[in-house]
């Protein structure tokens, strides 16, 4: 079944990062660090009396950690990495599963409006659960308070006959599993330039909020070349989106994506297999922007992420 948006919800898709959760009008950072690792509990096998005869060899205990651990940015916006809890079938962060690794890692993210807590579940094979409490901190946003009335009315049923389909596709995009593992590495920055519009930034109409902005807008200079921030592969690449323009989305493994609008040119096509660091396009204005600029967001799944979380300030 396919996610229909509706006609409300369109209007506040408006301008950069729009059908992305953006608001190109609007125009960062607070991070806490938190790593919990909990010791195995020592066991020991009992020793058998000399007289005794050995059954065979000690049954080795299941790898991997007792509890849960992490590490990351414990904000909203922010991320952890870690390793599930030793006999771990399933894991949940509050009531969103998580994608285990192989070698039982895992990724979590927190949206932009996240709570205060959150809670790390794993269900493990002997039919017991293992759990974490997280303490997520509140960050101050860029809030422009303006006296003027939010404007009203929806989209048009003619444009909304062109835009549902991009909708669609937006979305079975960041449903696709590729197995990508970009995840786990540390992110660098697509392009450096001047930050023209922060993640999470919004205006506020007569006490009506408007739409965040769900990226961050990096403005170096028409046609100027940008990279995969991490490894990935391109889940969708389209030239001719209404709003966004240009428009590429690459899934970096576990739930997580990145979103590149207003291109002048994409390198890459939907399958292509990326790296970090390889090129991707050329920055541009197409769709709707006033002015050449790369808008990168990321996504963990309905999760919005700040970029800046990701790859530290820009040096």
């Amino acid at each position: 079944m396919r996610r229909v948006f509706s006609l409300a919800v369109l209007a506040l898709l408006t301008a950069c990062g729009s059908a992305l959760g953006g608001d190109a009008t609007a125009n960062a950072s607070g991070a806490v660090t938190a790593e919990q690792t909990s010791p195995p509990t020592l066991r020991t096998q009992p020793v058998a009396p000399a007289s005794a005869p050995l059954s065979g060899p000690p049954k080795p205990e299941p790898a991997g950690p007792v509890n849960f651990t992490y590490a990351g940015e414990l904000t909203q916006g922010g991320w952890i990495r870690g390793i599930v809890p030793r006999g771990t079938v399933k894991a949940f962060l509050d009531d969103t599963p998580l994608e285990i690794g192989s070698d039982n890692r895992y990724f979590a993210a927190f949206d932009r409006d996240a709570g205060s807590t959150a809670t790390l579940r794993a269900e493990l094979a002997s039919g017991g659960t293992q759990t974490a409490r997280l303490t997520i901190t509140p960050r101050q946003w860029n809030i422009e308070r303006v006296n003027v009335a939010r404007r009203s009315g929806g989209a048009s049923a003619s444009f909304m006959q062109r835009r549902q389909p991009e909708l669609d596709a937006i979305w079975d995009a960041r449903l696709k599993f590729t197995g990508a593992t970009g995840y786990r590495q540390d992110f660098i920055w697509p392009v450096k330039g001047r930050i023209s519009g922060t993640f999470g930034s919004q205006r506020i109409y007569r006490g009506e909020p408007g739409s965040y902005h769900s990226g961050i807008d990096i403005a170096p200079g028409d046609g100027v070349p940008f990279v995969s921030p991490a490894d990935g592969v391109v889940v969708l690449a389209r030239t001719n989106f209404s709003l966004e323009g240009q428009l590429l989305i690459i899934d970096h493994g576990a739930g997580l994506n990145s979103a590149f609008l207003h291109a002048s040119k994409l390198a890459v096509a939907e399958g292509d297999v990326v790296r970090q660091g390889q090129y991707l396009g050329n920055i541009g204005s197409s769709g709707r922007a006033t002015g050449p600029h790369l808008h990168w967001s990321l996504k963990w799944r309905n999760s919005r992420l700040d970029p800046l979380l990701f790859t530290g300030p820009m040096n």
